[in-house]
């Protein structure tokens, strides 16, 4: 049996590792020319832990975790005006919390790739899709780095990310299924040692309104970012001229002398792209399936992204990967759907809840959050909140 998986991120490597284990044979394409290094930091915790520990990942993702000891609000001046523990959060949500910088995440399960016998995985990067066919026998692919060719297989999984070229060519165009929620995010990394040295282990936050920076400290002489901000040109994401480093300069000037110095350091070409959710009726049609953020992006809000792509992905490779006939294709992606989609829809609600509050329109609202976080230091209202992130972990 022969797959074809579109993007190697998360969810694309962790699918190919796990048919592999299977006795799968596996062509990865991916668009980008190489492992992407940009991304921003992720909360892991809920599915993805009981799904990375059945697999094997968890241990290799909590060796390249960072330890934040706070995440903390601050004013323009530096002052901090809140602050949430990060130690007693985990604590709650079962000790299981994992700090992961998202390209670290994808290094994890690109190296793990190497769990599978040799040559049944094989990664092609500078390979985009250009075109799908389907019909009874199976599934071709196209690529521009392949003219006039194309890879053949029985089963083809789109995990090629919320703008999913797989989808628009099997499914229908992206306006159809994209919902956005009012805002775009940043995410880019820079050197600069004297930042990096005053936010050790910690989550630095802007305490402002209609658009927040984040920084956080990496290993060496590294600073993430993290910028989000309401989309009010535009709601449904699309920009115009000018190039992102632009627009996050013009967007976050004089927030704090800190960020006016990464947005110094910004690289020419960051990650910029809108928050956005992706609904859809059905994830198969045919041979085709999708997944993770392909089909269910639930945005960074709801700060499960990177846990639902590894235990969707694995969940995939459970139905599918004992499948020894194509005529088994159909039940099996059927049957990854049914279980899968309730924890995607319950995981998209609760990020269209945080989209309310994430970002404070006004000063009654940011006040009214800065009493939320300060409250988590009272016994019972941080069992709450912390429920109120994490969801049914938290018991």
């Amino acid at each position: 049996m022969k797959a074809v998986v579109v993007g190697a991120g998360i969810a694309g490597l962790v699918a190919a590792r796990q048919l592999g284990l299977a006795g799968w044979d596996v062509e990865l394409l991916e668009k980008s020319s190489a492992p992407r290094r940009d991304g921003y930091m992720m909360d892991f915790f809920g599915p993805g832990v009981e799904a990375a520990e059945r697999i094997g990942l968890y241990p290799r993702l909590a060796d390249v975790a960072y330890h934040v000891e706070a995440a903390e609000y601050v004013d323009a001046t530096g002052r901090p005006t809140s602050s949430l523990d990060y130690d007693r959060f985990a604590r709650l949500a079962g000790g299981k919390v994992l700090s992961l910088l998202r390209p670290d995440m994808e290094r994890v399960a690109l190296a793990a790739l190497d769990d599978v016998d040799g040559g049944l995985v094989r990664i092609r990067y500078g390979a985009p899709v250009t075109q799908v066919w389907s019909d009874g026998g199976g599934v071709r692919v196209a690529m521009d780095a392949s003219p006039g060719g194309a890879v053949s297989a029985d089963v083809l999984i789109g995990a090629d990310g919320i703008h999913s070229s797989v989808r628009a060519q099997v499914f229908g165009p992206e306006e159809e299924y994209l919902r956005p929620l009012g805002m775009r995010a940043a995410a880019f990394i820079v050197t600069e040692p004297f930042l990096n040295n005053r936010f050790r282990n910690r989550f630095v936050l802007s305490d402002t309104i209609d658009r927040m920076a984040g920084l956080y400290n990496l290993r060496s002489d590294e600073v993430a970012t993290l910028m989000v901000y309401r989309d009010t040109a535009d709601p449904a994401g699309f920009v115009g001229s000018g190039s992102a480093r632009d627009r996050l300069r013009q967007e976050f000037a004089g927030l704090s002398d800190a960020v006016d110095r990464v947005l110094q350091l910004c690289p020419e070409h960051p990650y910029d792209d809108v928050v956005a959710q992706i609904i859809m009726p059905g994830w198969q049609k045919g041979r085709t399936v999708l997944l993770g953020d392909a089909c269910g992006a639930v945005s960074l809000l709801a700060g499960q992204g990177g846990s639902l792509a590894i235990a969707g992905a694995a969940l995939l490779g459970d139905v599918l990967g004992p499948v020894t006939s194509p005529e088994g294709i159909s039940a099996a992606l059927s049957e990854f759907e049914r279980r899968w989609r309730p924890v995607v829809r319950e995981a998209q609600a609760a990020g269209r809840r945080a989209a309310t509050s994430f970002l404070p329109k006004n000063r009654t609202q940011r006040l009214l959050r800065r009493w939320i976080i300060r409250a988590t230091h009272l016994p019972g209202v941080d069992r709450l909140v912390a429920r109120g992130i994490v969801g049914r972990i938290a018991k």
